[in-house]
């Protein structure tokens, strides 16, 4: 009885020995495996800044493309951290299969604004990181200038994130002028009249103001006459024809 239970255990240990034989075995094989292709995807459809080609170029390690090189050698962690720093960049996730593909998932950072200074320009995303402006696209978003220091840029953003959050003024608003005086002008779509905006106060109300106004002139499309709509002011809006 005894010595059937330790022919039990002794079969036991070299089954689960000949196991850890072939998983060593398989794995080692696997970490011996060349990167044979690289698959880029991105989250969205939209071109944006960056192609397939432009990622490859990324993917680089040891001074040279990941393809051909072993698994073994292929550091994701670091690979990654290298993707991320493209400033276009705002997510990534790298992974290798079984067959030898480097799949790579990009999610590209997507600019709601462009910012012009005296002395540069560029986009901002919807976490006010900057984004380098592009030979490869040009995103239609609204042109920011008079923001000339972080604050200003701050103030702008929370303006920004209302007229994002409104489906009609999103469309309608093309343009942002931050004056000396910390007041705001903002240009738009259907004409060649400006908005009045003030300063960062009450912003909900005077959006809501300007809806209501643009309700009744668009309405009897009388918009055209005006060269300048004021909203700054407490309850009113003056229209200037």
């Amino acid at each position: 009885m005894r010595l059937k239970r330790i022919i039990k255990y002794v079969f036991l240990l070299i089954l689960l020995g000949f196991i850890g034989f072939l998983y060593g075995f398989s794995n080692h094989r696997n970490e011996q495996k060349m990167i044979k292709k690289i698959e880029v995807q991105f989250d969205s459809e939209e071109p944006y800044f960056l192609t397939q080609l432009m990622v490859d170029k990324l993917l680089i390690q040891n001074n040279k493309s990941i393809q051909k090189q072993a698994k073994s050698v292929i550091d994701l962690y670091k690979l990654e951290e290298k993707v991320l720093d493209n400033p276009y960049i705002e997510k990534a996730s790298l992974f290798i299969t079984m067959e030898g593909t480097l799949n790579t998932f990009i999610k590209q950072r997507k600019p709601i604004a462009r910012i012009l200074t005296s002395n540069s320009s560029y986009y901002v995303d919807s976490h006010a990181v900057k984004v380098p402006i592009s030979e490869n696209y040009s995103a239609r978003v609204p042109l920011i200038t008079g923001v000339e220091n972080k604050n200003d840029l701050k103030d702008v953003m929370l303006l920004l994130s209302k007229i994002i959050d409104d489906s009609f003024l999103n469309k309608e608003i093309i343009g942002i002028h931050l004056e000396p005086t910390k007041e705001y002008m903002m240009t738009v779509r259907s004409g060649n009249y400006r908005i009045e905006l003030g300063k960062l106060t009450e912003i909900d109300n005077k959006i809501k103001k300007l809806k209501a106004f643009y309700s009744k002139v668009f309405l009897d499309s009388t918009i055209s006459r005006y060269k300048t709509i004021n909203i700054k002011y407490h309850n009113q809006v003056v229209g200037v024809k």
